[in-house]
């Protein structure tokens, strides 16, 4: 199948710990199609609003943040935040200990959402997501559920 020709999304979806992640990174590599780190992009969004001394729950000031904030990836599917890399800043334990508190938030989700949708309606991608194929792209023409055995 030419696959340059098509435009499509693939999205994996599935819970934690089912490797949707690392799938969905090597099905990309191999179609030569980009792979939307969707976790980067509440990473990122943790990121901005805990460098502007935004609680999660001041939805006000973090749905302004949402509204000037660029996200984006550089060639090598980096997060830019404002056109700035912030890679190992997302990453950071600082991040990983609040982006549950922020990608719970109604209107952090709506504009996540909307961005992917729009990258998505872009260029061909694989996503993957605990909603991917549910919420986000639930018309996409490839949907993947990944489940693994606990002992595993």
């Amino acid at each position: 199948m030419n696959f340059e020709k098509r435009h499509f999304v693939v999205a994996i979806d599935g819970p934690s710990g089912t490797g949707k992640s690392t799938t969905a990174k090597l099905l990309a590599k191999d179609l030569g199609l980009t792979y939307l780190d969707t976790g980067a992009m509440y990473r990122a969004v943790t990121f901005a609003a805990l460098e502007a001394g935004i609680l999660p729950e001041d939805s006000q000031k973090l749905n302004e943040l949402l509204e000037g904030l660029e996200l984006g990836f550089d060639a090598e599917n980096r997060i830019l935040v404002n056109g700035v890399l912030r890679e190992a800043e997302i990453r950071s334990p600082r991040i990983s200990d609040q982006v549950s508190r922020y990608s719970a938030v109604p209107e952090v989700r709506e504009a996540m959402t909307k961005k992917q949708r729009e990258i998505g309606e872009r260029s061909s991608c694989v996503l993957d997501g605990r909603d991917i194929g549910t919420v986000v792209f639930p018309h996409a023409e490839y949907k993947f559920f990944l489940t693994t055995d606990l002992d595993v």
